[in-house]
């Protein structure tokens, strides 16, 4: 029995491995993710309710370098995305995330926030990993 236990980690390590691929993240891609270039991808996805007015897509993400956007999954999982100006501000926009998020959605953070360079994903509940896989492909400068 103890030999089989590792098996959930390898195929949860290969899962997260296929997001990074299927992102197209790598060393040499260092422009940051950009509102503007992330929209038209997550409309052709099937999202809906798209938008990147900062009066509607929250301070955090109104606010980012990069600009924001606050869009509907084809699930009804809303999606909020702050475009940080590079991976070191992104880690301040978790924070800011985090210390704004109600008590409810700070307990389940680990659960509904990703990053991915300069991109802050914060859902309203757990996306699948498909779902998230959607995501990071529409990632654009």
């Amino acid at each position: 029995m103890l030999g089989r236990r590792p098996v959930p980690v390898l195929i949860s390590v290969l899962a997260v491995a296929l997001v990074v691929l299927a992102a197209g993240c790598g060393p040499s891609s260092t422009k940051p993710y950009t509102a503007k270039g992330t929209v038209a991808c997550l409309a052709g996805k099937g999202f809906k309710n798209i938008t990147s007015d900062p009066l509607k897509i929250g301070l955090i993400a109104g606010v980012a370098e990069h600009g924001g956007i606050r869009a509907e999954a084809p699930s009804g999982n809303v999606l909020t995305i702050a475009f940080a100006q590079n991976t070191a501000d992104a880690a301040s926009t978790k924070d800011a995330f985090r210390a704004n998020a109600t008590p409810f959605y700070r307990r389940h953070m680990a659960d509904i926030m990703e990053s991915q360079r300069n991109a802050v994903l914060v859902w309203t509940t757990s996306p699948s990993l498909a779902l998230l896989t959607r995501v990071f492909g529409c990632l654009h400068a």
